[in-house]
């Protein structure tokens, strides 16, 4: 990066953890940009390169003769009901798992490239360190010669290990090399965990609404589920999961407390505390997808409930997909107690996850690379956040709620008017836009009016002007 360019994102980074921490809200009015080229000592140039870029990510709105202000709304919408006053019941029996029709269906239209992608969970290119990374790998690749061909140790590579397990100390876990082991992404991580402690007929307890990527894996292995609430301010609450153990004779838990996808929920320190321990209590695993915790908005990453495991109970699954790279699927699993029956099981997959990117990505943490990526990368994308609810705020009808996630990637919406959002999907898809229906987050009939949309693309006039046409679709389909 050459001393212009370091410049101008010296400024945007300033601006951004201006408004992470709070100094700036949505609706303020932004310093001018004499005052901040003289504050920082750039050019009036640099100054105005750094507000022009953060006006098209749409973090700033330039108001003619009034100066830029922060994009946003000041005023709050109603937070979904997600169905806690009427259901799920974690005392109702088991249920088999139907969704994957409806699953498959909707993969495919997220998976089109002519479409602009709100119903897909990913952080977009612009925001990831993919040209760095590729530089990294290119070194590897020229320096490691014919090691980067051969397979790799069924555990991963011991490098990457390592700089995991340091990692693992900022969300409160201790833990080492020989605990760590490398995956190809979070799912598949998942799913050894999953074969570590259920099989077929087996009954798990999952949250609700949960990724549906979960539900269509645990549907595929033959498991039966019982769904406990999540609710936006808290996610799951300790007493339903203990309900629900207590009932049935269950395998193991699956949860998402950082942020859950789709509704963004983040648990209490003390409730991720007392769930691993009722739940060791009982004999029950934990298996824990903590993709979202690097991506926080506050100013302390929240701990995983790995954290509080003393019974080497709880299986904690994670990947860089959501902060550097999706396509390197690099992914991790703590196993705990089952880590030979995971190294086993890893075995009979894949052998071992590719290593050049494994390589690569071990190189990028080692050098620091990974620490000042997230101190951008995560103002950048509450901003976003920010936004996006800001603009739904304004489009979508009156009595649309929503959440305002702390950190992730996903926002989750309940329409009035018990609108059909399997209908609105294909009308949005005729517009070259991709929602994800709230049925396909629930083993049973529920979130029919629900949908989650991603905030994570940084094309502000073009996800403003999907964003009013979803929002006037709706408006048709109430009407």
């Amino acid at each position: 990066m050459n001393s212009d360019a370091y410049l101008y994102e010296t400024v945007r980074v300033s601006l951004l953890e201006m408004i992470a921490s709070g100094a700036l809200g949505p609706g303020d009015k932004a310093p001018s940009l004499r005052r901040l080229a003289s504050a920082m000592r750039v050019s009036l140039s640099t100054a105005s390169q750094a507000y022009a870029r953060l006006e098209s990510e749409g973090v700033l709105e330039a108001r003619p003769k009034s100066g830029f202000f922060i994009r946003g709304a000041k005023s709050s919408l109603p937070i979904p009901d997600t169905g806690v006053s009427s259901g799920p019941d974690p005392s109702a029996p088991p249920a088999p798992l139907n969704r994957a029709e409806l699953i498959r269906t909707v993969l495919a239209n997220m998976s089109r490239r002519d479409t602009l992608p709100l119903g897909v969970a990913r952080t977009a290119e612009t925001l990831l360190p993919l040209n760095q990374l590729n530089r990294i790998l290119g070194q590897v690749l020229r320096d490691e010669g014919e090691r980067v061909g051969f397979y790799g140790s069924v555990e991963g590579h011991e490098p990457l290990r390592r700089q995991i397990a340091l990692r693992m100390m900022e969300a409160g876990a201790e833990c080492g090399v020989a605990d760590t082991m490398i995956t190809a992404g979070a799912m598949e991580a998942l799913h050894i965990a999953l074969r570590c402690v259920a099989r077929a007929g087996d009954t798990v307890v999952i949250a609700t609404p949960s990724y549906y990527c979960f539900l269509h894996m645990l549907e595929n292995m033959g498991l039966r589920v019982v769904e406990v609430p999540s609710r936006p301010d808290g996610g799951v609450r300790p007493a339903d999961i203990a309900q629900a153990v207590d009932r049935f004779r269950v395998a193991a838990c699956v949860l998402t407390p950082n942020f859950n996808n789709p509704d963004g929920a983040l648990m209490p320190e003390e409730a991720k505390a007392e769930v691993v321990s009722l739940l060791a209590a009982r004999g029950v695993p934990l298996i824990e997808d903590d993709v979202y915790g690097d991506m926080h908005f506050g100013p302390e990453r929240p701990k995983c409930c790995k954290a509080f495991d003393r019974e080497g109970m709880v299986l904690h699954c994670s990947s860089f997909s959501k902060t550097i790279s999706p396509g390197y699927r690099v992914g991790w699993l703590l196993p705990g107690r089952f880590m030979n029956k995971a190294l086993e099981i890893k075995a009979t997959i894949n052998v071992s996850t590719a290593t050049p990117t494994q390589m690569a990505v071990a190189e990028y943490l080692r050098s620091g690379h990974y620490h000042r990526h997230l101190k951008r990368l995560r103002p950048a994308v509450k901003a976003h956040m920010e936004a996006m609810y800001a603009l739904v705020g304004r489009h979508f009808p009156q009595g649309t709620r929503a959440t305002r996630p702390q950190g992730g990637s996903v926002m989750w919406l309940e329409l009035p008017g018990q609108v059909d959002t399997v209908a609105f999907m294909n009308r949005a898809l005729e517009h070259g836009i991709t929602v994800a229906p709230g049925a396909i987050f629930s083993s049973q009939d529920r979130f029919g009016d629900c949908l989650r949309i991603s905030y994570c693309i940084p094309d502000a006039a073009r996800v403003e002007a999907a964003v009013a046409l979803l929002g006037s679709l709706a408006k048709d389909m109430i009407a």
